[in-house]
This record gives C-alpha cells, structure tokens and sequence, in this order.
C-alpha cells in the first residue's frame, strides 16, 4: 500500500495557486483566479493542467515534454511550450503566467516541475522497438542544434566511413578483437552504439551473435541496412534502428555492447557519454564493453620546428603597411589564436623529453558526469636539457575480451592511425635540465559543440642543490578548443639534436600490451639552423630565461 501511494503521489502534484493567465496576441485569452495546477501523467502523457478551484470547463494544458519554466519575480512565473511547425499546419509557443501565493508555494512548484522534468528524461517513453520519443533527449540538452547537424551530416556521408574503414589498424584491430573472442558473441544479444556502415554488426554476426541491433541516428543507417541487406547470411540477425542511443527503445537488454566512440584526444566528439548512456540503457548487468576502457596518454615534448610553424602564421599581421592599412593592431590576437589549436599530426617518439604518465577512463564503471571535467595532475622527470614546447597526447582502448586481450594504440611510433596524435603547444616554452620535475594540470570541460576546451598548465621547478628551498621557477599556460584543431597530418620528420642537448638514452612511450617498437637512436643531421631568437625578436614572443 505505501508503494502505490507514494508512485501515486509521484505521478499527481497539486498546488494552489493566486492566478494563472495564458499569454496570447489574440483577445481570447483568459485568466483563471484563484487557480489550480495539477501534474498529471494519465494515458502516458505528461502534462501541468491549471484550472479553476471549483471544477470548470475553463482549463489550461501544457506539455511537460516540451514546457520551460522561467521565474520573473518571488512569487510569479511563466511557463513556455513549444509550438511545432508540420506540411499542414503551424502552432505557435504559448505561455501560461503564474502568480503564487508566497515564496515557498513558488519555490516548492519549481522543484516540482524540475522533478517531473528530470523524470521524463530518465524514464523515456515506452515505445516499440525503433520509435524515437517526442521528449526531448539528454543528448538534445546538451548538445547544439547546429553542432549535433554537422555531425551527423558529416557521418552520414560513404566518404568518412571509407575513410575510417580504410583505417586498416583501426577495423583490423576490431575484426580481430571480435573474432578472436568468439565465446563472448556466440549466442548472445549485441547493440553496436553509433553503427555507421554496420561493419562492427556484420563482424558480431560472424562471430555467431544471436541477434545485432544496429543504432545508426545519421543518414547511413540507410547505407547499412543495404550493406546488410546484401549479406543475408549475416544480415538475417541483424536489425538496423535509426535513431539516436538516448531515444530509442530495444526489445531486449544487451549482453556485450560494440562500438567505436572514440575521437580525437580519444574524448572528442563527446561520443563516450553516448556509449555510457548504451551501457546504463542496454546493458545487462556484467554484461561486456567493446572497447571496455581508454588511457589518455601525456608526455612534454620538445620540437622547435613546429613552435617557429606556428608563431610564423602571425608575423603576417605585423605588416605595417598592407594595401595602405596597418595590420598590427591584431596581431596579439592572432598570435593568440593560432596558439589556441591543437596541432593533430603524426611525430616523431624521440621529440619526447620525459616517459609518458596515463589517465585511465574505465567503459564500465565511469558515469556520464565524469566525462563532462576531466582534471589531471602532471608530473614528469626530464630525461634531457631542452625547452618544453608544450604537451604530447595519444590514446589507446583494451578490448577486454574471455579469450584474447588486445589493445588498439594510436601511440607515436605505432602504425599511424586516422586519429594521428595530438600536441597541444605553448606560446612561451619552458626550459629543463635533464632530472629536472616537470609539472603541471591538463584540465578539460566538456561544451556544447560536442568537443572540449583544454586548460594546459607546465611548470618547472628548481633542480639541483638546494632545490627544497625553492618553489616554481618557470610557468606557461594555455587555453585551446578541441574542437578547432590544426590538422597538420604531416609524418614524423627527422629528430634532430638541440645545441645545448647531450647525445641520450631513447625516452620510450609507455609498453603497449600488442606491440612493442624501438625506434632508431636520432643521429646528427646537417643543414641549416633556425635561428629562434632572431626570429623571437622580430615576432615579440621570446623571452629569454
């Protein structure tokens, strides 16, 4: 009895209210005094209806799928819904006025209405296997409109997805991760997560699953279901679902969930908090994850060449007289912003001055909320005497398969992959003895653009002979969008030895569990020398140490 009571009071709240008067252009709008507003989940449908005290056919309905609440003084509110535009007709938003009793009744209601809020987006609807629900989605609230079109736009298009197929490490790595782990598809229920072309589907079927479902919210679920559909052998257990993970319904719970959400920075995209959503969703419970976690790996780098790439992009702002007209007044700007993007290329091992420190994001256990900020302390050794131009990242995923452990690295040095390796570079470098600590924060906050914005901080402390009694000597910082990078996507280019930097054991990356690479001691090369000072003058941007 107290069960049904409390679920009874749940899906019922009433409050008393002063007034409540629809907002309307037209001269039938009306005000109810002294009012009502009741929410109600009757049918299935969530709605806030206001009406009369005594009972009247005067009545205002909002849907709570689509209603907002604002609150425009102590006691008084309105609440705005959608309209809807369709081939045969149009509605325009309406708005009810509420005006309350005192503060608290106006403070209890909007926890109400938050509440029932929250409870349609965990909840959903129950709809059949495919339908996609009206109420607006966790991935809707926090994603842009125009950010989450592109995307899709973009992955809904055969030339990314060869692109991605033609990733032979990338594909090659999950056929044989799937294959090799066939006591883990046999017979058991899959959802692959963002199925793009179906080929992780395809690759489940063959390792005996019992049935696949595919769910594609891009324009290629259209593609897959014909690839599919031209493999009947395998296609028969697979069904296709167009829709986005957070929306659609399953008939049934998952035993292993697949799928590739990894991007740039392995966090880009923010396609790992759509594969979470899957596993809470889906998934049965110790149910497994292909892949089943990431490591972001970290480690300073020094590569002059890049640094004087970059800072030379700006000198074309310091013309002084550019068709008439002085450019220089933006040049700080522009210096700034070209800093500001990640440079996304392939590079060569020995650039790195320190071992690589990992940040481990485990696939089942981690909540969505945990990848909204991601904070990590650095620390590292210098393991030569050069400047620090900044801070190297590449990331690996373990498919944690019954059989066969096997990693998939996009570390450099590794058999480059379409994700390549990304560097985020300072605009002032710092300079380190070798056996001098390295330290710093990698902050990343999560926004709307489906990307994030990384806070980079490296500072150096003071080494050698009385060292415990100072404190941070050097300090660069700063602030780039995940989202914006630089696609250099040049191969790693011949290391050469700095003037000041002694002949030194190879810096290894961290051992990877499927492959191992030694790659070739750095020899000195001729050729010209970039002279960073003089170029440090004319562009503003050098300070001695």
């Amino acid at each position: 009895m107290e069960g049904s009571a409390a679920e009874a009071a749940k899906k019922r709240q009433e409050f008393a209210l002063a007034s409540a008067s629809e907002l309307a252009s037209s001269s039938s709008s009306f005000t109810l005094a002294p009012a009502v507003a009741r929410f109600s989940a009757e049918d299935g449908v969530a709605e806030l209806r206001f009406q009369q005290e005594a009972e009247s056919d005067a009545r205002l309905n909002v849907d709570l799928r689509t209603a907002k609440l604002f609150k425009l003084g102590p006691v008084q509110s309105v609440c705005i819904t959608e309209g809807s535009d369709t081939d045969k007709e149009k509605s325009y938003s309406r708005g009810v006025t509420i005006r309350f009793n005192n503060e608290e009744e106006s403070a209890a209601f909007h926890h109400a209405f938050e509440q029932w809020k929250k409870d349609l987006v965990d909840q959903g609807q129950k709809l059949p296997n495919g339908e996609l629900s009206s109420t607006k989605s966790k991935f809707d609230d926090k994603i842009e409109p125009s950010s989450a079109k592109m995307y899709f736009h973009y992955y809904g298009q055969l030339l990314h997805q060869q692109n991605m197929l033609q990733d032979y490490v990338r594909t090659g790595t999950y056929y044989a991760a799937v294959i090799e782990n066939r006591v883990d598809f046999n017979g058991r229920v899959v959802v692959d997560v963002g199925a793009g072309s179906g080929i992780l589907s395809l690759f489940a079927a063959q390792a005996g699953a019992k049935h696949v479902y595919a769910v594609e919210a891009s324009e290629m679920a259209e593609y897959a279901r014909k690839l599919i559909a031209g493999n009947p052998s395998l296609g028969e257990r697979i069904t296709v679902i167009k829709g986005k993970i957070e929306e659609v319904e399953l008939p049934e719970k998952a035993d292993i969930l697949i799928s590739e959400p990894m991007g740039t920075l392995l966090i880009n995209e923010r396609m790992l908090e759509t594969y979470v959503i899957a596993r809470d969703r889906f998934l049965q419970p110790n149910g497994k994850m292909f892949p089943t976690l990431g490591r972001i790996h970290m480690a300073p780098f020094s590569d002059e060449y890049l640094f004087v790439e970059i800072a030379n992009k700006a000198l074309f702002w310091q013309q002084q007289n550019y068709y008439g007209v002085d450019l220089q007044p933006l040049y700080g700007s522009a210096f700034k912003g070209y800093f500001s993007q990640p440079v996304v290329d392939a590079f060569d091992p020995r650039l790195l001055v320190a071992p690589s420190m990992s940040h481990v994001i485990d696939f089942t256990k981690t909540s969505e909320e945990d990848l909204y900020e991601i904070d990590i302390p650095l620390r590292f050794t210098a393991a030569v005497g050069t400047r620090v131009h900044g801070l190297a990242c590449w990331f690996d995923v373990l498919f944690d398969g019954s059989t066969v452990q096997r990693w998939l690295t996009t570390a450099p040095g590794a058999p480059t992959t379409h994700w390549y390796q990304l560097r985020c570079v300072l605009s002032q470098p710092i300079y380190v003895m070798a056996g001098q600590e390295i330290t710093g924060r990698l902050h990343m906050v999560a926004h709307n653009s489906q990307s994030y914005t990384i806070y980079l901080t490296l500072a150096a402390k003071m080494w050698g002979p009385g060292a415990e009694l100072g404190g941070i000597i050097q300090q660069s910082s700063c602030k780039l969008d995940l989202k914006e990078p630089y696609y250099r996507m040049s191969q790693p280019q011949a290391c050469t030895i700095a003037q000041d930097q002694q002949p030194h054991q190879q810096i290894q990356t961290q051992d990877l569990d499927d492959s191992e690479f030694i790659p070739q001691q750095p020899s000195p090369t001729s050729g010209s020398k970039i002279l960073l000072e003089e170029f440090a003058k004319s562009a503003g941007a050098w300070k001695n140490i």
